[in-house]
């Protein structure tokens, strides 16, 4: 089942019980990440209930998206625990315990597909802003 929203009005309908996930969406969103998606992974995973997923056309654009999660997150005093893939920005994953960041850039993400990977996750994707 899917869903789309659009960030700026539906983001409190996700119904999300964590502040830093929107938080996280929010500043992806900021700079421009492209085709973000939640997966509601409570029901199937032990290891995280959420992934976040989103894109950026370019390696700069990649850890620009990381960077500006990771600021914002820090101003609501939350850390990461694990960084990894920053310096390639391929891909670029952010472990924030409850929910885990994936920063795809285009090739990395159409062939790693997660969304495919984790199909059995409830998805709700956010409707790029224009």
């Amino acid at each position: 089942m899917s869903e789309t929203t659009n960030l700026a009005t539906n983001l409190s309908n996700l119904q999300l019980s964590d502040k830093r996930i929107e938080t996280a969406i929010s500043a992806a969103s900021d700079k421009k990440a492209t085709n973000i998606v939640i997966l509601d992974l409570r029901e199937i995973a032990s290891f995280t209930d959420y992934f976040i997923i989103c894109s950026g056309r370019a390696s700069r654009q990649v850890q620009a998206i990381a960077d500006e999660i990771e600021e914002q997150l820090r101003k609501e005093s939350c850390r990461t625990s694990n960084i990894e893939g920053y310096q390639k920005a391929e891909w670029i994953l952010m472990d924030y315990g409850d929910f885990v960041v994936h920063i795809f850039g285009q090739e990395a993400r159409e062939f790693y597909n997660l969304e495919r990977l984790w199909r059995d996750a409830k998805r709700t994707e956010i409707k790029d802003e224009p």
